[in-house]
Formats: C-alpha cells, structure tokens, sequence
C-alpha cells in the first residue's frame, strides 16, 4: 500500500501508461484517483477498471486539456472541493509530436508540442502546488523518456520538450524543498503497450520491414533482454511518489531495462 489514503491526481489518461498509473495507484491504497484527459470515453475506461477493482476508491473524472490553464485551474480546485487535499501528481500528460529528422521537422509542431509536454505540465504543476502547501507537502513525479539521455532519430523534438522539463524539475524540486514537495522524474525507455505497439506498426509500412525484426533489433540493445511493460513501468513511478522514496527529490530514475546506464 505504497499510496495508502492518497489523493492522487493522473493527467494523460488513455491506453497505456496512464492508465496503468491510475488503477496500480488504486491497488496501492490510494483513498481517491482523480483522472484528466482530453477524451470523456479514455477517462470513462479508466474509471471502470479501477471499479472493477473491488476496492472502494473514490473516482473523480475531470476532461482536461493542460495546454489550457483554466483546464489546469479547474481540475486542482475540483480536485481540493472533492477530496479536501492533493498528495500526489503523475504528471503524464504528452504530446510526441510528429516524427522527422530535425534538419526538415517542422517546428510548428515543436511549438505545439512544448505547448503541452513543457507549459502544459508546468500549468497543472503551478496548479496544484497551493493545495500541496495546504497539506503539508506532496510529491510531483514527471514522465519524462530515456530519449533526452540517448537521442532516437526522428524524436528530437519530444526529446527537446521532455529536456526542458527535466532542467525545470530540478529547479522545482530546489523551491519547493522547503514545502516539503518531492519531485522526481521517471525516465521511461521503451515501453510495451499501445504506443509502441502503434510506433512498430507505422514502421512496418513505412520501411517494410516486419514487426519482428524490429522488436527483436530493439531487444538485443536491452540488457534485460525484452521491451519493459507500461505495467511495470507504472510502478517505479508509483514508487517515486510513495514515502518509500521520502528522501528523494530532484532525482532521475531510469526505467529502461538497463538499455541506458549514467556514468
């Protein structure tokens, strides 16, 4: 029960990692899940698996749009009216942006893609960062990508906006320190669900090759020897909110499989 009486609140909901995120944080403990996406239909999914779960957690849906600063506001005030406090926020929110190499990228697309990968997540973070204070503290855990570390042709764009988040999580885990608010980065490789799943398919038309290749061509680059699961991945995040991780802040774990290691 690492979440045990939490709030929490997921932005990004959808097939994946967020979702993951939101039912493994239910599994936890948490007293209330409070879920945010663009599309009603990802968050009605969401809420369905995490009542199946037999265990008595509070669901808040709230449609948001964190490119919009009033979805931002909306979503850390019902959250507070519903539940009274915010303990914790994944911040999962994306945009990948379109994939193309970088000398003929077009950059309004960077632009859009900062829109919601950097303000975006900075809007919900300034957001719920009041009610934070109000309960004493709080952890802030941003999905960031093993791309900024280990550069992927074609995603130098979404690796461009998750690097200007990670540089504004080390300063915000500096400022609000004194708050008692961790935050913390989980740096995601490749992850086996939908995305990937839909990112292998795309590349099956676009060279011809087959999906097998491929994955297995990815694999032999992972010294774990297979493409890490959403599901597995969700839990180091969880683990980065938990008070497991009490004395850690400003940290960059990495969740790759061991695909890249810091020096």
């Amino acid at each position: 029960m690492l979440l045990k009486d939490k709030v929490v609140i997921v932005s990004g909901i959808g097939p994946g990692l967020g979702q993951e995120l939101s039912t493994l944080a239910a599994k936890e403990g948490a007293a209330a899940v409070v879920l945010a996406a663009r599309t009603e239909a990802k968050l009605d999914i969401a809420e369905q698996e995490i009542a199946e779960l037999g265990l008595g957690t509070k669901v808040l849906k709230v449609p948001t749009d964190i490119s919009n600063v009033d979805h931002c506001r909306n979503l850390a005030a019902k959250t507070e009216e519903a539940f009274g406090r915010i303990d914790v926020l994944f911040n999962s929110a994306y945009d990948p942006g379109s994939f193309e190499p970088i000398d003929v990228a077009d950059l309004d697309g960077w632009r859009r893609s900062m829109e919601v990968n950097f303000f975006g997540t900075m809007q919900l973070t300034q957001a719920c960062i009041p009610a934070m204070r109000k309960a004493g503290g709080g952890a802030i855990v941003m999905i960031a990508t093993m791309v900024e570390h280990k550069p992927l042709a074609t995603q130098g764009g979404y690796g461009s906006t998750k690097s200007a988040l990670r540089n504004a999580t080390k300063h915000l885990a500096l400022e609000l320190g004194k708050d008692n608010i961790r935050v913390n980065s989980a740096h995601m490789g490749w992850m086996w669900g939908p995305s990937v799943e839909g990112y292998f398919d795309w590349q099956v038309a676009e060279t011809g090759r087959s999906k097998e290749e491929m994955i297995a061509e990815v694999c032999r680059s992972i010294p774990l020897g297979s493409i890490p699961d959403d599901a597995d991945c969700a839990k180091a995040a969880i683990f980065l909110a938990s008070d497991y991780a009490a004395s850690v802040t400003g940290a960059g774990l990495d969740v790759n499989g061991g695909e890249y290691m810091p020096v």
